[in-house]
């Protein structure tokens, strides 16, 4: 059994074959499914796949940096709010990213810092999204740190340096389609990290591995993920499949 530990299955891409493309899922023994939030626009559609799917889908809970605008503090109280009606798997996916707009990054510091606070109050993993931000990251991390700071580097795709320090600080290094990449880098190093510090995700509809590249992702295409790492680490899928998904656990205690 495999676990997608980062898929935005309620994405529009998925609205015309959503059913179709969980049955590829299942099919490919993918049975976990973690989702991550974007911004309050998506809420009902994540409690509607959940409600879907109800043995499979997992839901967390935040405000992804790239709608950290000028209205982020209402969108901070929402995501309380829905704290406040229910349960979580984590906070997610947050952080700080300075590709799309470097303007706004004293707000998503803030609203990155506000958020690993709300974790600490509920004892929850964070699941970290970064873009072109490692320092700034890492910088906000080292303010936080302390025995209730884990989570989830997602989409992991620093230096072996980079990968070190993030894992100082309780999280594990989600790893994506950028590790089938001829250009990824990361699966130069990734063997020298420990497999038990790492989890497998697709972050669909973004980032497809290899041979899809450039295509719609989906999380089926999980098991390409998990055929290359086996290759990185020379031991089976199985194996793999099995390690990652009890690290899945033992961030999100499920």
């Amino acid at each position: 059994m495999l676990t997608d530990t980062h898929t935005h299955l309620y994405s529009e891409a998925f609205n015309d074959d959503r059913e179709a493309m969980m049955q590829r899922a299942f099919k490919a023994k993918i049975n976990r499914f973690f989702i991550p939030a974007i911004d309050s626009g998506y809420t009902e559609a994540m409690y509607a796949l959940e409600s879907r799917y109800p043995e499979h889908v997992y839901l967390m809970m935040g405000l992804h940096p790239t709608s950290v605008k000028e209205n982020y503090k209402e969108e901070l109280a929402h995501v309380r709010a829905q704290f406040e009606k229910r349960s979580f798997y984590a906070v997610g996916e947050i952080g700080i990213d300075l590709y799309w707009d470097k303007s706004t990054l004293e707000i998503q510091k803030i609203a990155f810092r506000e958020q690993i606070k709300l974790a600490k109050q509920y004892t929850l993993p964070i699941v970290i999204h970064c873009r072109e931000a490692f320092d700034e990251i890492f910088d906000v991390l080292e303010t936080e740190k302390d025995e209730n700071l884990f989570g989830i580097f997602h989409c992991f795709t620093g230096t072996r340096e980079q990968a070190e320090r993030a894992l100082s600080f309780n999280m594990k290094l989600g790893i994506g389609g950028v590790v089938t990449f001829k250009n990824g880098k990361i699966d130069r190093f990734l063997d020298q990290i420990p497999l038990t510090e790492i989890v497998l995700e697709t972050d669909s509809p973004y980032l497809s591995p290899v041979p899809y590249r450039g295509k719609r992702n989906e999380s089926s295409y999980l098991s390409l993920v998990c055929k290359k790492v086996a290759t990185l680490y020379g031991i089976s899928e199985e194996e793999v499949a099995r390690i990652t998904t009890e690290n899945s656990k033992a961030v999100f205690g499920v």
